[in-house]
């Protein structure tokens, strides 16, 4: 009261400011809320498409992830293993990954993913303009 009395200000005009400042508050915070819903959403789009949609058949080729850890990696060099061959999924969705020797062992999803060296060389071969002598 006698911040107002000294700063010479109206005691409902200084209410009227401070509601309307708690409104527009609120109202900062309802598009805050509603631009992060949006940027949620287009988030999980995108994660429904690119990422979670492993759909893998008998006899595709598969990288493994490679989370052993090592002193010096290399800098450049991949924590990707493979290519292994997808044999098939277990009941509680363990994948099956076959190596070049035959060998059948079980890893988790999230540590495979599509190895598509075919797929890119034959796109790049069928793009690539013929040259002409």
């Amino acid at each position: 009261m006698w911040a107002l009395g000294k700063l010479n200000l109206d005691w409902d005009v200084a209410a009227n400011l401070r509601v309307t400042h708690l409104n527009e508050l609120d109202e900062f915070r309802f598009y805050a809320y509603a631009s992060s819903s949006l940027y949620k959403e287009k988030m999980k789009y995108i994660q429904d498409i690119y990422i979670w949609n492993k759909e893998f058949k008998v006899d595709d080729l598969v990288l493994f992830f490679n989370s052993r850890l090592r002193i010096f990696p290399g800098k450049l060099k991949s924590k990707w293993n493979g290519p292994f061959e997808f044999v098939g999924v277990t009941p509680f969705g363990a994948f099956d990954l076959k190596n070049k020797n035959n060998e059948i062992f079980r890893v988790n999803v999230r540590r495979v993913k599509h190895y598509l060296a075919r797929q890119w060389f034959d796109r790049v071969a069928a793009a690539k303009p013929k040259r002409q002598r």
